[in-house]
């Protein structure tokens, strides 16, 4: 064997091994693309240059765009649900103080991370591609309200809250969030100081609303003068 090819074999299989073991990578280049560009937009040889391998490789891993979408959301969101559900089992402080470290985890692992993206893809998306809005809905949908659910009832259980109909609740609990992702990777993108809303303060906002509500309890002094009964009438 002459020095030449003996000095170039161990760099050709080195790269061969090094473009093989890149999953993750195409994992985080094909997250940008579907943030970036939507999960029609997004092509499969792009997701492969991006990553800097070839699109044969690409398919060693994940034969199809679906398949490549659906890894994403496992890796990104899908995957944390049974951590979560055990922070949830094995949290140790009052049901209030539980929802507030569900929000503000939530928050810190997927809303504030490009991760996010995913909601706004699948409402504007999904019911063009009925195969991931099936997916999504069953690996993070319903892990999600179920998640939620477990932290409600907890609180009725405990009398920290008081009864209420959970399957509607659990969507006045969670709408502000997707709320808050769908305007992270929409008008915030455009005009980040336009409306205003830095989303930790939202959050603290959405957390005490959740648990005190607007309106004066009987136990909590009034800071605004009562309307008269004129202005009441409006007239």
């Amino acid at each position: 064997m002459s020095p030449t090819s003996s000095s170039t074999a161990p760099t050709g299989t080195k790269r061969e091994r090094r473009k093989e073991a890149r999953p993750g990578e195409l994992l985080e280049a094909a997250l940008d693309l579907f943030v970036e560009k939507g999960f029609a937009a997004t092509r499969v040889d792009e997701v492969a240059a991006r990553a800097g391998v070839s699109k044969g490789t690409l398919f060693l891993y994940f034969p199809s765009k679906e398949e490549l979408f659906k890894a994403v959301v496992r890796q990104n969101i899908a995957g944390r649900f049974v951590e979560w559900a055990q922070e949830v089992e094995t949290f140790d402080g009052s049901a209030a103080e539980l929802l507030r470290d569900c929000y503000l985890e939530w928050w810190e692992r997927v809303g504030s991370t490009k991760a996010s993206g995913i909601t706004k893809l699948i409402f504007s998306e999904g019911q063009n591609f009925p195969e991931i809005m099936a997916f999504y809905k069953q690996e993070v949908i319903l892990p999600g309200q179920e998640l939620v659910r477990r932290v409600i009832q907890r609180g009725i259980d405990r009398g920290e809250f008081r009864p209420v109909p959970i399957d509607c609740i659990l969507h006045v609990v969670l709408a502000p969030m997707i709320f808050l992702m769908l305007w992270k990777h929409s008008m915030a993108t455009c005009i980040p100081d336009g409306l205003d809303l830095a989303p930790e303060q939202f959050i603290d906002a959405q957390i005490d609303n959740v648990l005190h509500g607007l309106v004066v309890r009987s136990d909590t002094p009034s800071s605004a003068p009562s309307p008269s009964p004129t202005a009441a009438r409006g007239t």
